[in-house]
């Protein structure tokens, strides 16, 4: 698949309005059309959020076995929370 062809072309204004949300929301001067100016630390901060957000949280539930006591398992319940 081509990477630059888009999936789904009615979405690209639905995404560059969440991508102008986003910016303002992080601090960065973002503007329609040329962003030359902006660094690429800022570039950045507007990617990694967009994608916290559309990213929904996620949880594994896993077993270890307790190395001090034989044959003893213990539950771990691990919870990342990805965005606000």
């Amino acid at each position: 698949m081509n990477s630059s062809k888009k999936v789904v072309p009615e979405a690209k204004s639905a995404l560059d309005k969440f991508k102008m949300e986003v910016a303002n929301e992080v601090g960065v001067n973002l503007k329609d059309g040329y962003n030359g100016d902006i660094t690429a630390r800022e570039a950045g901060s507007i990617g990694g959020q967009m994608v916290n957000l559309m990213t929904p949280q996620q949880q594994w539930k896993f077993q270890r076995t307790n190395r001090n006591v034989n044959g003893h398992m213990m539950d771990i319940n691990f919870t990342m929370v990805v965005g606000l």
